[in-house]
């Protein structure tokens, strides 16, 4: 007996990476183990698709939904689950694209181990909140929200493209360029900021050691901000956290702000722009996702 009544795998067949042919072997590998479970391939075919996808996967029964992926593939299907809103469903990421720090800092087991097994887990999920009247936008992040820096070299780095010598230039490009980003605390105090990062995990871009301590089924997330400091200190602190990490970081459950200025949000690696003066909130969202790891 297992705990799903069907696998969904969702990928993009038009990945950097090898997402078609590690989605073709994990249902390959699933058929060989779980021979009457229903194991479908379903490609996305145009951005946010994947949320679409795994909203309608995820709407009856006790699907388990994998998502091979980055991080940025994974946060459009984690979405797509929360919009289901159906507790029987489940899903897992399969690494895959140019990064994939959840699947790297969760993972337990090999996932075709992990599904086979079927012991599913539950892990917190923060919540965006934009805007405070009935038509605010929400989503969701499995591992973090950013504004400031790491958003600004993330659109660099989509206009300069990934790999290699581009993707060196891109991070240059979007330092040399940054500038400090003006915020309203929800107190009403003012600050200019350089980075400002909500963690649910406590690694991001590979190699970054983000906090210690933390994980993502505590009911909390780490607030890691760097206050307008000068472009030497904001090297300084990305080579701290590329080498020995930031160390323990203070936590919340709630964080809000107002941007004074329109600024970019990374969350999960997928980019959102800010309004000036449109609130913006961050929340726990304790133990709502259901995966296997």
């Amino acid at each position: 007996m297992t705990a799903f009544d069907r696998i969904v795998i969702i990928f993009n067949p038009n990945s950097t990476g090898n997402a078609q042919e590690s989605a073709e072997e994990l249902r390959g590998d699933l058929a060989v183990r779980l021979p009457d479970m229903p194991v479908t391939l379903s490609p996305t075919q145009h951005a946010g698709h994947a949320r679409d996808l795994a909203r309608e996967a995820a709407a009856a029964g006790s699907p388990l939904v994998v998502s091979v992926s980055g991080d940025g593939g994974y946060n459009e299907v984690v979405n797509g689950m929360m919009d289901a809103a159906n507790a029987r469903a489940a899903c897992a990421v399969r690494a895959a694209g140019n990064a994939n720090d959840h699947r790297r800092v969760t993972r337990e087991q090999p996932l075709a181990d992990a599904i086979v097994a079927g012991e599913i887990r539950r892990l917190d999920l923060l919540r965006l909140t934009i805007d405070t009247r009935p038509t605010a936008e929400v989503r969701y992040a499995h591992s973090y929200i950013g504004v400031g820096l790491t958003p600004v070299v993330a659109v660099d780095l989509e206009k300069g493209g990934k790999g290699s010598w581009r993707e060196i230039a891109s991070v240059v490009r979007g330092f040399a360029r940054f500038r400090p980003f003006p915020i309203r605390l929800e107190d009403g105090r003012r600050r200019r900021i350089d980075s400002l990062v909500f963690a649910n995990i406590d690694e991001m871009a590979k190699h970054a050691r983000l906090s210690e301590g933390g994980a993502p089924d505590d009911g909390r997330f780490e607030v890691i901000t760097q206050r307008q400091t000068g472009k030497l200190r904001v090297l300084a602190t990305a080579v701290r956290a590329a080498t020995r990490g930031l160390g323990p970081q203070p936590s919340a459950t709630h964080y809000a702000f107002t941007p004074l200025v329109p600024m970019p949000l990374q969350l999960d690696g997928e980019l959102v722009e800010l309004d000036a003066d449109i609130p913006v909130a961050v929340d726990i969202a304790p133990l709502a996702l259901a995966t296997v790891f």
